[in-house]
């Protein structure tokens, strides 16, 4: 509840479902970036990243609650929304030997000259107050330092357990408020998680928060699992699985736990992904050594055909106002990025960069295509839909599976080292200037964004 407080890439999904021995991995316009100018190296952030100040969130009486103290979670609500902004790249947290203990009334007053002494341009307090409802209430003020004036304030009501979203929605405001960008924080990440040799992989769905908090597997790893991705719905996942030795695709009811097959068909189906209205899911079949696209219901049903070319189509994407598709397909010869109409008409290919082209995603702005660029090493670039202003974010030996963030700037992807260390998930930002790798308690590769939590 909120209120406002008063006053692989495709190469790998072909690898793998044409090869079934085969079960490893097989320049953007000012106007495409919201923000204002931004200058920094490839690795490491903004060159003048924003001094904030978060300093611990007090509390109007110490209780103790099935979380923890309310005194305690002030200070780690703090520490969350920290991170968070931190982990943006556009903030930088005062050091917190230098912050100031706050008590319940500077929450609303602060004490500007104190926090202007110790460089901060911007103040983050609040407070964390136990109801008589037994659920937790976060007060999120945010401050100017410089002209001593408040901008932005709101009060989030959670269970006692999601006291961490509560931070993140929290920092979520901070984030769009100060940078003009929407929100992403409070969201979540399906992924690939990986562990053992390369030639005996265990593969399992795993989701965590998008800081890699309250991680936890989904399924058991006696199935080979890829390309899980989150409905924009946030209600289900669909994945491909080769449960029974038999590569298929699969739903997956978040809120239940429950499975099923989506297509009832003696094909194999991969590269599954939702519409954006979560009624639809487009994947690839292979009929007869050909593959191409086709659309489902949700609820399962006779597929619909989309492509009917020779060779492999496949890696569909949705835009955002869902009329278009964008997919990958090797008809002329080799791994090229192709848009289509929703009903499969007007087919046209948009990438003509040089090197082969995989794994496309359409952005929720809708205003530009990820994708795997491969030849030299794979490497995650953006393009225009129609192909212009493509631009390489990463410079990595392998790079791959773009999953764009809710708020279309940020991007996930997998990175895999040379020799046979496991994958790892990494973040980039459209202007390729803000990298950093995610925390996962195991291997990890194929990550899917999900949208902003209810």
């Amino acid at each position: 509840m909120v209120f406002r407080i008063p006053s692989l890439s495709a190469f790998r999904h072909l690898a793998l479902g044409l090869c079934l021995a085969a079960l490893g991995s097989a320049a953007v316009a000012q106007d495409d970036v919201s923000s204002g100018p931004i200058e920094g190296d490839v690795v490491g952030g903004i060159s003048n990243p924003t001094a904030i100040a978060v300093p611990d969130m007090p509390t109007p009486r110490s209780v103790g609650t099935p979380a923890g103290n309310t005194e305690d979670l002030g200070r780690q609500v703090a520490r969350v929304i920290e991170d968070d902004l931190r982990n943006s790249g556009f903030f930088d947290p005062v050091a917190r030997q230098f912050l100031r203990d706050v008590n319940m009334p500077q929450v609303t007053a602060p004490e500007y000259p104190a926090w202007n002494q110790v460089g901060a341009q911007n103040l983050v307090q609040g407070y964390v107050q136990a109801g008589s409802n037994g659920r937790l209430t976060v007060g999120c003020y945010l401050y100017d330092v410089f002209a001593q004036a408040p901008l932005e304030r709101a009060g989030y009501e959670v269970n006692y357990a999601d006291w961490r979203r509560a931070a993140h929605r929290c920092a979520d405001m901070v984030y769009a408020r100060l940078t003009g960008e929407g929100a992403y924080f409070d969201s979540r990440i399906v992924y690939v998680a990986e562990s053992g040799p390369k030639d005996n992989r265990v593969r399992r769905i795993a989701v965590m928060d998008t800081d890699g908090a309250n991680h936890r597997f989904l399924t058991n790893g006696q199935s080979i699992v890829l390309t899980p991705r989150y409905a924009p719905d946030g209600r289900t996942i669909v994945y491909m699985s080769y449960q029974n030795d038999e590569p298929r695709v699969y739903i997956y009811d978040v809120a239940t736990g429950r499975q099923r097959l989506l297509v009832d068909a003696p094909y194999m189906t991969f590269a599954p992904r939702y519409s954006p209205d979560s009624r639809y899911v487009v994947f690839s079949m292979a009929v007869n050594g050909n593959s191409d696209i086709y659309r489902v219901s949700v609820s399962g049903g006779r597929p619909e055909r989309l492509t009917n070319t020779p060779g492999i189509d496949t890696s569909a994407s949705y835009s955002p106002d869902g009329r278009r598709i964008v997919f990958e397909s090797d008809r002329s010869g080799g791994q090229q990025l192709y848009v289509m109409n929703a009903d499969g008409s007007n087919q046209r290919r948009i990438s003509f960069g040089g090197g082969r082209y995989a794994t496309p995603e359409w952005s929720p702005r809708g205003n530009l295509i990820a994708f795997t660029r491969l030849g030299g090493g794979f490497r995650i670039g953006v393009m225009r839909p129609d192909g212009s202003g493509e631009r390489i974010l990463t410079n990595s030996w392998q790079d791959e599976g773009p999953s764009w963030a809710p708020n279309g700037r940020v991007i996930h992807f997998f990175r895999t080292p040379r020799g046979n260390s496991l994958p790892s998930l990494w973040s980039v930002d459209v202007t390729g200037r803000m990298v950093r790798r995610l925390p996962t308690p195991v291997g990890a590769s194929d990550p899917s964004w999900s949208p902003l939590r209810d």
